[in-house]
């Protein structure tokens, strides 16, 4: 059974929990032993890049490693996904050789077309819809501080209509979390998104709201969230969205109508000054680098996940789990830590 990757919801709550554990767990493995047992040994990622990153390259690429697998990076010279090469040969090429396939593209179509076609798990490393990838991380940072998910009340200041918001948003609706998007009216989320996870809240006991003022959407919040107001591919729009967005920077002052002990995170690249004030980032609230060092350990686990499942395994994640009986609390334990409010 081939298991895509391309929306943070195509995992069910019970596959995401899981994934999560997992990731805890491999995280305390790696601190503690310094290595891992080869869960993926001798298997391949292949890593289809149109937009350059350092995290996800990074990530990726030292996840399959510590694993026991190797990744081979196609930069957008190598292919020119969809223009030298059909995206749908470059699917069947590449499944053919590799395990699994991660790509990171400037349309959400390129994502399901590569996943269409391939034979092999497909996972978005980025796409302009969602970066399901970023969320994982996320959530296994909030977990960490915060000690449960559920009923934590997140909120993300700025462009709503961007592939983390869109992503967050489904995720807290999933998990019953509080998601607040706080962006100008014409920066708003996608409809089709928010009229999903509104459904799905429906059935967690989620709550999910927009909210045009920063000092109201603030008020007793657990996370504060935001990213950058230009994106790759928004360049010609910069000067406008910089007057647009200016309002909703997160601020000393923004950040003290969130509860004292609040969050502050930042997916990166960040631009202090801009959407976000330097004394914040800078500040003892931010955890943006245990965020960006959680990237390689969710995603570790989410590669552990898409490929177990691909092959058959019979007790998904928790086949890697068993290799990891030094390590408390339990799986039982720990689920019960992250939905329990």
């Amino acid at each position: 059974m081939k298991k895509d990757f391309l929306s943070i919801t195509d995992l069910t709550i019970q596959e995401l929990e899981r994934v999560l554990i997992l990731a805890k767990e491999l995280k305390t493995e790696l601190k503690q032993n310094g290595f891992h047992e080869p869960l993926l040994k001798n298997k391949t990622l292949a890593m289809i890049f149109e937009k350059p990153s350092l995290r996800t390259r990074l990530s990726f690429e030292i996840a399959i490693k510590q694993l026991g697998g190797h990744a081979v990076f196609l930069g957008p010279t190598e292919i020119g996904l969809g223009t030298r090469e059909p995206i749908s040969d470059v699917a069947k090429v590449t499944s053919s050789m590799a395990d699994i396939l991660m790509a990171r593209t400037f349309t959400h179509n390129s994502v399901l077309e590569l996943a269409k076609y391939s034979k092999v798990p497909v996972i978005n490393g980025l796409s302009d819809i969602e970066h399901p990838c970023q969320t994982l991380a996320d959530l296994l940072t909030i977990w960490e501080y915060k000690k449960k998910l559920k009923g934590i009340k997140l909120v993300f200041i700025g462009d709503g209509n961007n592939n983390v918001t869109h992503s967050l948003c489904l995720a807290s609706a999933m998990l019953g979390m509080h998601f607040v998007c706080c962006s100008p009216t014409e920066y708003k989320m996608n409809k089709l998104i928010v009229l999903k996870a509104k459904k799905i809240a429906k059935k967690t006991g989620a709550i999910i709201e927009e909210i045009k003022n920063p000092l109201i959407a603030a008020k007793n919040a657990d996370v504060m969230y935001t990213d950058t107001w230009v994106s790759m591919g928004q360049e010609q729009e910069k000067e406008k969205r910089l007057q647009v967005f200016k309002p909703f920077q997160v601020t000393l002052q923004i950040m003290k109508l969130a509860k004292k002990d609040a969050l502050f995170m930042h997916d990166m690249p960040a631009y202090r000054g801009l959407e976000v004030g330097k004394e914040v980032i800078d500040g003892e609230q931010s955890v943006i680098f245990n965020q960006a060092e959680n990237r390689l350990h969710a995603q570790k686990a989410l590669l552990v996940f898409v490929y177990e499942l691909f092959d058959n395994k019979k007790d998904i994640c928790y086949d890697a789990l068993a290799s990891l009986k030094k390590h408390n609390p339990s799986p039982q334990k720990l689920h019960s830590s992250m939905m329990n409010p």
